[in-house]
Formats: structure tokens, sequence, C-alpha cells
């Protein structure tokens, strides 16, 4: 049986990367937010206060967290294009998602969020230039620099993990 936690595998980040990596990482960031609203439709509560596992999040958490990462991504972005390798902010993700707006809060703004986000980052990127996916930015938590290219390829790994995590429970439940 495939690990629950890491329903498509764990992130490898990508030594190099090229204009055919970035398109296809941006399709992928694109379609994270139908991929969620697809694997959340349907759910009752009880489905989405359903942890995904023993110990993990529930399907909730799940969603909320999803928009509250990418946003802080998207600010990256920003923050590396607009200054030279900034430190970004951090935050405790797990913090987060015991939130009560992540534990009991609807998953409809969290998905509409994800959305609208997405469209933003989207177009975002549309206007970039193949070297803006080199510059960087400083993690605070770790002081890993890492580049918009590989923060692509990460976030475009993070949506499809969390999104499996939702549709593997789904099935494993027969929901």
């Amino acid at each position: 049986m495939s690990d629950p936690r890491y329903p498509v595998g764990r992130f490898v980040p990508p030594t190099t990367f090229d204009a055919a990596d970035l398109t296809r990482w941006r399709a992928a960031v694109a379609a994270a937010p139908a991929a969620l609203r697809a694997a959340v439709a349907g759910l009752d509560a009880s489905q989405l206060d359903t942890p995904y596992r023993d110990g993990g999040w529930s399907v909730r958490q799940v969603a909320h967290h999803l928009p509250d990462s990418h946003l802080h991504t998207y600010l990256r972005f920003k923050w590396a294009l607009s200054e030279d390798v900034p430190t970004v902010a951090g935050y405790d993700q797990a913090a987060w998602a015991d939130l009560p707006d992540s534990t009991a809060g609807p998953v409809a703004p969290a998905l509409a969020l994800f959305e609208a986000l997405h469209e933003r980052w989207s177009a975002l990127m549309d206007v970039m230039a193949a070297a803006d996916f080199e510059r960087s930015y400083v993690n605070p938590r770790n002081g890993e620099r890492r580049s918009l290219g590989v923060t692509l390829a990460l976030y475009a790994w993070h949506g499809h993990h969390h999104i499996a995590q939702i549709t593997g429970l789904r099935e494993r439940m027969g929901w």
C-alpha cells in the first residue's frame, strides 16, 4: 500500500529546469483549483471533517491549507520579483491548520480564494520572462535560498499532493 501522507511521492527539487518544465508546472498550478473543487464536491460536513489518514488533517483543513500555503508562495513570487533575494515571511502551517477557520469554516470561501489566487498568480507568470524564474528568495525558517522556478515546481507538486490525499481518502472510503 502506498503511503497516504505522500500519495504522489515526496517532492524532489529539480536541479535544472527549462521552458518545457515551466510550462508543465504552470499548467499544474492553473489546474489545481478545479481539481480541488472536484475533490471536495458533494462531501458532507462529516466527510469534510474526516482526516485523510490517521493523525492527519481533515479534508476541510487540507482545503483551507491549500490557499493559505499558495498565498504565501504568490507573495514570495512578488517579493522575489521586486527585491533582490529577499528574506520572506515564514509561517507555521500546522498552527494555521488548527485555527477555527480551518477546522470548522466552510470550504466554499477557501475554494473561491484558491481560484482567485491562482488566476492572479497565473496572470503574473504569464508576463514573467524566463530569467525571472531564476530570481530567488530566502526562507527564514531554514535559511534556504530557492529560485522561483524551483518554487513553481514545488507548488505544482504541492497542489497535486494534497488533492491526491483527498481523492485517495474518497477512494478508500467509497465516497
